[in-house]
């Protein structure tokens, strides 16, 4: 390596050098891919495994040569008819090319699969080809028997493993879709060649040929009728099937146990009409898993016993009961080993028992009760985790199955599994405390909520099931006690619960809880004071507030000597809680307290003491704020109402701050608890009463300072109250309103109030009140007064949108006079009233006939024009409109492609309007192509989109921005081969666009490009455009591959999690690994090998097990009952597990250091993912919001998208870091410089800090002598700079002086 001449001299000694022979170490050791490359190169494939050829030869011998061949290299020339026009090996040899002959859908999986690289799947597509041509030779039809008739045929001759694999692997396809009888029928044969191969492959090496004849023999079993289960050779078959389960290779073991299952549960016979109780292969399954357990349960590793265990798991719910109990004692008694990993698995057979809820004939009450109190004997060590969480869970199903099964004798054995569960809140680990919680939390769901209606009252002295609901509520009172403060969250929690479940019926022995809830809630620092709340909370809702304010007094009454107020915490909790209760409790307990407590805060207001004056007007504000919970759903709404209402009343008359709140009470009583006749009618009756007053609220004016919220409140009100009010008082109102609009000496506000009720009185009103009320607003459509006019339509539109009744009756017998005032107002509409008046048309359209084609033809300008509306409510109802008039010409026929064409004819000539129209008419067109996308006609598509592309030839930037949005909605509508004929049309337009409109819309031609590309490749858009657009489309080509490899490496990760997560015993041969047979190369056995030892050394660790010592000096008790909870599978006393690496580096402080480059490569690739995904609804909202009709969700997602754009456009920083001229040099800095303004010149006061002053921070270097005059000047410019602030300030404020 020379000297470099650029570099100064001595620096070339430095630089890094490669050592001979060493340049190309910095080169991937693995290159599969240049490897890969190479062995295809100029090559056929070479080799002994030529196994089409070697098939079809096979087949040839066995036909007795009724398949001819005319050359030796007819098969490979059958294979290239689908796909000839490469050279490739992939193309010229592949196997799928005979393979898509085969018209049976059943073997589409072999297709759909397909990987040439795998031996054992060119080898099932060879014999697949092969059989199907044999069965065409002679005739056949391509049916599932005959093929059924053929493998079996090809499997008794066949002797290499490869093929018996392949010709198995398709057996087991075709099987599942073979006919009952013919397989019924066929039995004895193909169950003889079955096991034929079974006991000549059990002892081979090679396991795939095995594992799908296994496969195909459960297949064989589970088609079998009930009367073949009474023959011996049919369970003798089964048997043998059965002895697999016990295999030592795990694809053979797993293939037999999934056989197994499937017969037990999904026999044919088992679903009929005549279905016996239990499948007659039962007993022997059971008997069989019993007997092997005995056999090898005392072994050391137990294997067969986890295997067996493995297969009751799924079995266990489908023995009779004599079985099952056998089989429990035999778990059981496994269970006595110690050994961890049989524990558990046996803990998960029980589970599954429990969790399928099986019917007395398998599992009875008795057996159900007496399992549970066996597991107690089994209760592991509360340090012990793992154990302890399956065991909660196990107990937990148990009991929900009990109770199922036997409500009484379950509730009997509820209390001791709530007295153990409640003492593991007590252990360290918060996942046990966790589980402990949710599983009686889930009890009480499930097994006591459902029936408390049944078991009545709960007292301390009521016996039977009230008894043992009284015991599990003291159980978990117990948890209030100060040694389980740590779990008192979750204590919370289950009284939270156990409130909601019973409240109703055991709120007798719940007070004293609930008094020591309110103890502990006024104890200082109490940290659960949030769920705390929620329990009393659900007290409220399950007792009522009477119950809870007997067992806790507010204590709160007027007359307190000190403001401390201990129970007001109560009164929000009950505001947020209360419901379905007796209206009455407020009117006789709450209202006169509220009373009380207005007249003490007006007294002490009067006295001069505002705060407590203010106090105590709180308070009584906070009691009005129940009133709307005691609305909901109230039980004596028709008893009760009468003597609240002239309360609420006066409140809505003479209590300013309360009216909001009454409203909300009335609306809730209106809407939630109005559902029963007479409860409506007693509301119904003070609507008289109530509405005048509301009325007169409304028509008055807002007082400068205060909001309009009371009036918006009283307008809904009204609303709500007029849907329960007679038609006779709606009629009253309305009439004595419209004499209030005609009256001259009313004022604008009055006007308009009056408009907004008569807006809510019309849809309530008769035909002939609304006839009367049309004419009297009929010269206001027409009014300069804007707001009038305006709301006036909202009248209108409240009639016309009544879908029967007055309304509709009316809007058809007027059809002719509204058209004729719609059409006669239309130039004098406001911009305010253009979105009530499309409105208005937009019912009416509803209602239109063919007759009326014409009034749609003069509506269309106006509609169009209206798209670009200052008003987004206008413009959404000018696209609505547009829709619906479309909708009205598809009724009128006589085809919907002529009538879509007449309603266009009707757009086009905007089209070579002025610029505004143009462009709206643009939009309009796009709107219409997208809402009737599938009932356009092709030639009417390829029309607009010929058109649309001549205009963006314009120079407005409206017209053009609207043709884009045009061609990119068109892009996602059109068909590819129709939009094929039109790209060099729309490249050339979008080429010709001058260099602003380029610049302008870069982002859309962007998006546009990229849709292009991905429909018709890069090159031919490439050469398309001219070369300005060349840099752009290379770009896109870029992120576009690196968001597919992004997406692909993704999809890559999640399969390979979905593989770790599912199970492999419930597989079903839909996996790629299924449906290729197993490699047996010895690369991959040894990998496999490799793999066991660490599965088995991983296996031997979680086997271990642990004994825990007795206390100090104690000796371990191995006669003690209990032992059983010293066997750990936890080892004790170890410490803290290592951190967990994620992949982060961490900073000496502990914070995680993560690049900035990464997060926006990630920020990318989401962006270009949603991009890529975006579907036709999305891009039409994006259009849309061009035109500033919003949707939220888009919205959120384009926000996102553009903060991750603009994180992109960021160019890179340099940062620094490393030594020497690299090293990170830290900027001094400069003192006050946190006051510096941004914009402005000069120093800004910033909150909580000192202010702006020129503070010199304290240096020992100013005591430094020699520094002494730098320093002095220094402090002489500060003194000048403030000298000279001053006297500007004093020559401002002097100036400011002068008159």
């Amino acid at each position: 390596m020379g000297r470099s001449g650029k570099l100064p001299s001595g620096v070339s000694a430095k630089l890094k050098r490669w050592k001979k022979g060493h340049s190309s170490d910095s080169n991937p050791a693995s290159c599969r891919h240049r490897q890969a490359a190479r062995s295809r190169f100029f090559g056929r494939p070479s080799g002994k495994s030529d196994l089409t050829v070697d098939a079809l030869k096979l087949h040839n011998e066995l036909q007795s040569g009724s398949l001819r061949l005319g050359k030796s290299e007819a098969p490979e020339a059958a294979m290239e008819e689908e796909e000839v026009s490469a050279l490739t090996e992939k193309s010229s040899a592949t196997f799928l090319s005979g393979l898509s002959d085969c018209t049976n859908v059943t073997f589409s999986k072999v297709q759909r699969f397909w990987e040439s690289n795998s031996a054992a799947h060119k080898e099932i597509c060879a014999v697949l080809a092969a059989v199907t041509e044999v069965i065409r030779s002679q005739g056949g039809k391509e049916t599932e028997t005959e093929y059924f008739a053929a493998l079996m045929t090809t499997v008794e001759a066949v002797e290499s493993p490869e093929s018996l694999a392949a010709v198995a692997y398709l057996l087991n396809l075709v099987l599942k879709r073979v006919p009952s009888p013919v397989l019924i029928k066929k039995f004895s044969d193909t169950s003889k060649a079955f096991m034929d191969i079974m006991s000549a492959q059990a002892s081979s090496g090679s396991t795939s040929a095995l594992r799908w004849v296994l496969s195909c023999l459960a297949t064989l079993l589970r088609k079998q009728d009930l009367e073949a289960w009474g023959y011996p050779v049919t369970l003798q078959v089964y048997h043998g099937l059965l002895s697999f389960t016990v295999h030592t290779k795990p694809k053979i073991r797993k293939a037999a146990q999934h056989g197994v299952c499937s017969v037990i549960k999904g026999s044919e016979f088992m679903f009929g009409e005549k279905a016996p109780a239990h499948h007659p292969a039962a007993i022997s399954t059971a008997k069989f898993c019993i007997q092997e357990i005995e056999k090898s349960g005392g072994s050391k590793e137990a294997t067969t016993t986890l295997h067996m265990l493995t297969l009751l798991k799924d079995l266990l719910p489908c023995f009779p009961e004599g079985l099952v109990k056998s089989c429990s004692e035999t778990l059981l008694r496994v269970m006595t080993l110690s050994h961890v990993l049989v524990t558990a698995c046996a803990m998960q057979a029980f589970h599954s028992l429990f969790h399928a809820k099986p019917g007395p004939g398998t599992l009875p009450a008795e057996l159900n009760a007496q399992i549970i109190t066996a597991l107690y004997d089994y209760f592991p060590s509360e340090n012990d985790l793992q154990p302890l969480l399956a065991w909660l869970k196990v107990m937990e199903k148990a009991h929900i199955n009990l109770v199922r099964l036997q409500r009484d004798l379950g509730l009997g054995h509820l209390p001791r599994f709530f007295g153990t569960a409640t003492t593991c809140l007590l252990s360290p680990h918060s996942q046990v405390v966790t589980a402990a919680t949710q599983s009686l939390q889930e009890i009480l769901k499930e097994c006591v909520a459902p029936h408390m209606a049944d078991i009545g009252s709960v007292t301390s002295s009521a016996s039977g099931p009230a008894q043992c609901v009284a015991k599990m509520f003291r159980a978990v009172e117990e948890g209030l006690t100060y040694k389980f403060h740590a779990a008192w969250s979750s204590v919370l929690q289950l009284l939270c619960v156990f409130f909601e479940a019973c409240g109703r019926q055991a709120h007798p022995v719940m007070k004293k809880c609930l008094q020591s809830l309110c103890d502990l809630r006024l104890s200082p620092h109490f940290p659960h004071t949030a769920v705390l709340d929620q329990a009393v909370g659900a007290a409220v809702s399950s007792m009522g507030p009477e119950v809870v304010l007997q067992a806790v007094p507010l204590e709160i009454d007027g007359s307190e000597e000190t403001l401390d107020f201990p129970r007001s915490w109560l009164l929000p909790v009950i505001r947020d809680h209360v419901r379905e209760t007796r209206l009455a409790f407020f009117t006789t307990y709450f209202l006169p307290l509220a009373t009380t407590l207005k007249s003490k805060a007006t007294d002490l207001a009067q006295e001069g003491r505002t705060v407590e004056s203010k106090i105590y007007d709180t308070l009584q504000w906070q009691i009005w704020t129940l009133l709307p919970g005691f609305c909901t759903k109230p039980t004596d709404v028709a008893t009760s109402f009468k003597g609240l209402a002239r309360t609420l009343g006066m409140a809505i008359s003479e209590r300013p701050d309360l009216r909001v709140t009454v409203c909300q009470a009335l609306r809730t009583l209106i809407t939630k608890s109005c559902e029963a006749e007479a409860d409506r009618a007693e509301v119904s009756r003070f609507a008289k009463n109530f509405l005048p007053i509301l009325f007169n609220l409304y028509g008055q004016p807002v007082a400068d300072g205060d909001t309009p919220a009371p009036r918006r409140a009283m307008l809904e009100t009204i609303k709500t109250y007029l849907t329960i009010t007679e038609p006779q008082l709606v009629n009253g109102f309305l009439e004595k309103a419209s004499e209030k609009v005609l009256d001259p000496a009313s004022s604008d506000f009055t006007r308009l109030s009056v408009l907004d009720l008569v807006v809510a009185l019309a849809p309530h009103a008769d035909e002939t009140a609304i006839s009367k009320l049309y004419a009297t607003i009929r010269p206001y459509l027409e009014s300069k007064a804007h707001g009038v006019q305006k709301k006036a339509y909202r009248v209108l539109e409240e009639v016309c949108a009544s879908p029967q009744g007055p309304g509709a009756r009316f809007v058809h017998s007027h059809l002719d006079d509204l058209k004729k005032t719609l059409l006669g107002s239309l130039r004098t509409t406001s911009s305010p009233a253009k979105r009530p008046r499309l409105k208005c048309l937009i019912h009416i359209m509803k209602k239109l006939t063919a007759e009326h084609e014409e009034f749609i033809a003069a509506l269309v300008p106006e509609v169009i024009l209206c798209t670009k509306e200052v008003s987004v409510g206008a413009r959404k109802n000018a696209f609505a409109l547009l829709v619906e008039m479309g909708r009205a010409f598809l009724r009128f026929g006589p085809s919907q492609e002529e009538a879509l064409q007449r309603y266009l004819v009707l757009i086009y000539p905007g089209l070579v309007g002025a610029v505004t129209m143009v462009s709206c008419s643009i939009l309009a067109l796009t709107h219409l192509l997208f809402e009737f996308k599938g009932l356009m006609g092709t030639s009417t598509m390829e029309q607009l989109l010929e058109n649309v592309c001549l205009l963006l030839a314009s120079r407005t930037r409206d017209v053009v921005k609207s043709a884009l949005g045009f061609i990119k909605v068109a892009v996602v509508v059109m068909d590819v081969a129709h939009l094929a004929k039109h790209v060099q049309l729309v490249m050339e337009a979008i080429g010709k666009l001058s260099d602003d409109m380029r610049r302008h819309f870069r982002m859309k031609l962007r998006n546009l490009f990229t849709k292009f590309i991905r429909k018709f490749g890069f090159e031919l858009v490439k050469g398309l455009l001219p070369k300005e657009y060349h840099k752009v489309l290379v770009n896109i080509r870029k992120a576009e591959a690196r968001a597919k490899r992004h997406r692909a490496l993704n999809q890559a990760a999640e399969e390979e999690e979905e593989e770790e997560e599912e199970e492999p015993a419930q597989g079903k041969g839909d996996s790629i690994e299924e449906i290729l047979a197993d490699s047996e190369d010895e690369d991959s056995e040894e990998e496999e090998r490799g793999r066991g030892k660490e599965q088995r050394r991983l296996t031997r660790q979680r086997s271990r097990a642990w004994l825990k010592e007795g206390g100090g000096d104690e000796p371990l008790n191995f006669l003690d009952p209990k032992v059983a909870q010293r066997v750990l599978a936890t080892q004790p006393g170890t410490g803290r597990s290592k951190k967990k690496d994620h992949g982060f580096k961490v900073s000496a402080d502990g914070r995680l250091v993560i690049r900035e480059e990464e997060e926006e490569e990630d920020a990318t690739t989401k962006m270009e993912e949603e991009e890529g995904t975006k579907g036709e609804e999305e891009e039409m909202a994006d259009l849309m919001e061009d035109l500033g009709v919003r949707n939220k969700k888009h919205q959120k997602l384009k926000h996102q998208k553009e903060a991750n754009d603009e994180e992109l456009e960021m160019p890179p920083r340099y940062q620094a870091g490393g030594s020497g001229i690299h090293r990170p040099v830290g900027k001094k800095a400069t003192p006050g410089a946190e006051y510096k303004a941004k914009k402005a010149k000069g120093d800004v006061k910033k909150k909580g800090r000192l202010d702006p002053y020129a503070y010199i921070p304290l240096n020992r270097t100013k005591l430094n002598r020699r520094k002494k005059g730098k320093l002095q000047g220094q402090f002489k410019g500060l003194v000048k700079a403030a000298q000279r602030g001053s006297q500007v300030g004093h020559k401002l404020r002097r100036k400011d002086r002068r008159p």
